[in-house]
């Protein structure tokens, strides 16, 4: 949760009311990601009235996917339920999650079938899990989020992984094991705004491409050919129209004299090349970020729990 203070109120009353149903000891981690309103003051308050809401409270706001990690590292459970704060993913859908790891699914991850959202988003999530799906080197099911549930072995390996730049969606498909999908309609916000802006949706989007695939490196070796092919085509050809200058000007494609073919050809190879010192340099601020060796979140306050 990350200033989610409007919405905190229908969450405890409506997530409390569909665990009761449940029929297994449960608990709530609620992972404050730096919060700036009242949100750690409410999720303390209801620490107080009922201990199986427990809270890790982090010292800033280190995003959503190292919340999550900072989340699954400190649950003790069996089975493990990610859920967002927003209520956009409802907590009535989830016995059907735990309904299947009854089955003896070890992970059970939910599809939405439909967005509430501005289609702006709802063509950007298309594309991309779609874009994912070819470039990725494992299968990662279409249009599931982070919104699951995992058994407790799952949730020990992703513990172990120690990357930063974390997919968690992705980690979850490579991990293997018994795994299934449930759709569902996910709801519109149900109070404030949307904590995921354009921006935080890219670098989601770059983490899970360049965490599962290698192609954009490779795409630079093949595209560096084609346009060497080309370039030498047009090299052979300008040196054809010099050496034989009369024969091209009497089929009006005769030498001009000026620099645009050059200009064009350097504008256009300056622009490719820009394009992939980006993409090396994308995989390389990742393999910086591996290196310092940095906590990926810090906990401020434990409440209702010890630390690990």
């Amino acid at each position: 949760m990350f200033n989610e203070e409007e919405v905190l109120p229908e969450l405890f009353k409506r997530l409390s009311k569909a665990a009761e149903k449940w029929k297994y000891t449960w608990e709530v981690i609620c992972v404050d990601d730096g919060s700036r309103d009242n949100t750690f003051n409410l999720v303390k308050e209801k620490n107080k009235e009922d201990k199986r809401w427990k809270v890790l409270s982090l010292s800033r706001n280190f995003g959503h996917q190292a919340a999550l990690t900072c989340g699954l590292y400190h649950a003790t459970g069996d089975a493990v339920i990610v859920l967002d704060a927003d209520l956009q993913d409802p907590p009535e859908e989830l016995h059907k999650l735990l309904r299947q790891w009854k089955k003896g699914f070890d992970v059970v991850f939910a599809i939405r079938t439909k967005r509430k959202e501005n289609l702006l988003k709802r063509i950007s999530y298309f594309a991309f899990y779609r874009i994912l799906e070819k470039l990725a080197n494992i299968s990662i099911p279409l249009d599931s989020g982070d919104f699951c549930l995992m058994d407790k072995k799952v949730v020990t390996v992703l513990n172990q992984m120690p990357e930063r730049n974390r997919f968690i969606r992705g980690l979850r498909a490579w991990s293997g094991f018994k795994q299934t999908g449930i759709e569902y309609e996910r709801h519109a916000r149900f109070a404030g705004e949307s904590k995921y802006p354009i921006g935080k949706l890219i670098k989601l989007a770059m983490d899970g491409i360049l965490s599962f695939s290698s192609v954009p490196l490779t795409l630079a070796s093949y595209l560096g050919l084609w346009i060497s092919i080309f370039a030498f085509i047009g090299i052979v050809f300008t040196l054809l129209q010099r050496v034989f200058s009369p024969f091209f000007g009497s089929i009006g494609i005769g030498p001009v004299p000026g620099y645009a073919t050059t200009v064009i050809a350097v504008l256009f190879l300056g622009g490719v090349q820009l394009i992939f010192l980006g993409i090396l340099g994308y995989y390389l601020s990742r393999i910086y970020d591996e290196v310092k060796g940095r906590p990926q979140w810090i906990v401020k306050h434990f409440i209702g729990m010890k630390k690990n």
